[in-house]
């Protein structure tokens, strides 16, 4: 099942002015320089705001979420859209698919979907001899998964491979899939009945949680008056394509992170492991996932650098959703994303390097 799906990007973020605290190697003049397979800032930060406005047209009054969105998408990572029905998960999802002209599937998952259903099987072929093999919907550049947590185990460890490696491993055969490509999966956290809990393994490969929230009344309005006799998804048109995407993602890749602020980043989710409330701290996954949504947060903001407020953006969104609780924190109604901030407050945040 694949269709085509636009994203949009959140607002214009802030220029850079002056002399930059933690300076890139080469100059800051937000250019690729020419090089093959890159594009300048300019061009980035323009193709973003085209695919946030188109997705906004659909989630309206959530330009932060939209931004995340479009921070994952950049860094190479999969997202993962946690919160109560009806605030617009699947919409964001499919918004952000159709606003890019790319090859797309959606998977319900369900307690009766089989690991096969989503990875691919091998069907005998009676003519040749041998064995055919039928892709799967995770062969696409964006999959949305619908209600995670509503496949068995079984199913949901069929997307570790694909999330992590970029590949499908079946009967000893390995299929690459191809880039960009994308995991927007949604779940329902507050009904239980008939839902497993994603393993520590599987939120780990999530880059970044988002939790949509209720709208401000005005939002609300406005979305009665646009959407009430009308479905906005049905008139999304692309503005990108994924052979663009690529391009940015590419250009994100080069942007500049001074030793000061890597230092920084590991400072951070090394701190996470040493916080009392915390059972498991954030893995050395989460230190390369907060670098490279910094990284494409640097990008969105129009600097070819990272600077600590790049990283204190996307610190919750990156790190909240891989920590586990102790019980005396649940008890006193402490939450990850509590426990995060407070983290980013303790660690002292490295001082400006000379150039």
């Amino acid at each position: 099942m694949t269709s085509r799906i636009q994203s949009a990007a959140p607002g214009s973020g802030e220029q850079a002015s002056g002399r930059p605290p933690y300076p890139a190697e080469s100059s800051g003049n937000g250019r690729a320089h020419g090089r093959p397979g890159r594009v300048s800032l300019d061009e980035l930060h323009e193709t973003a705001r085209r695919i946030a406005a188109n997705v906004e047209r659909v989630l309206v009054g959530k330009p932060d979420v939209i931004r995340i969105a479009l921070v994952t998408l950049l860094a190479e990572g999969h997202l993962l859209v946690e919160d109560v029905p009806g605030v617009g998960k699947t919409s964001l999802a499919k918004a952000l698919a159709r606003s890019i002209d790319c090859t797309v599937s959606r998977i319900q998952f369900t307690p009766d979907l089989l690991p096969s259903d989503v990875t691919g099987v091998s069907i005998y072929n009676r003519q040749s001899g041998e064995f055919d093999f039928r892709p799967g919907p995770v062969f696409a550049n964006i999959v949305v998964g619908d209600e995670i947590n509503r496949a068995s185990p079984k199913t949901q460890s069929a997307l570790l491979e694909c999330m992590e490696e970029h590949q499908v491993t079946v009967d000893t055969a390995t299929y690459r899939l191809d880039a960009p490509f994308m995991v927007i999966a949604t779940q329902n956290p507050i009904e239980m009945e008939g839902t497993y809990a994603l393993p520590e393994a599987q939120r780990d490969r999530f880059t970044a949680r988002v939790s949509i929230g209720y709208p401000d009344q005005q939002a609300e309005l406005a979305m009665v008056d646009e959407h009430a006799g009308h479905n906005p998804l049905e008139e999304l048109q692309p503005v990108s394509d994924g052979q663009t995407v690529h391009r940015l993602i590419e250009t994100v890749r080069h942007v500049h992170i001074a030793p000061e602020v890597r230092r920084y980043a590991v400072d951070l989710v090394a701190a996470t492991r040493q916080v009392p409330e915390i059972r498991l701290g954030a893995s050395p996954r989460a230190t390369l996932h907060l670098v490279r949504a910094a990284r494409a947060q640097a990008a969105l903001s129009g600097r070819d650098y990272v600077v600590p407020d790049d990283l204190h953006t996307v610190a919750v969104p990156v790190l909240a959703h891989r920590l586990v609780l102790t019980t005396e924190a649940h008890a006193a109604r402490r939450s990850a994303t509590d426990v995060v901030r407070a983290v980013l407050h303790r660690v002292p945040v490295p001082q400006g390097s000379r150039p």
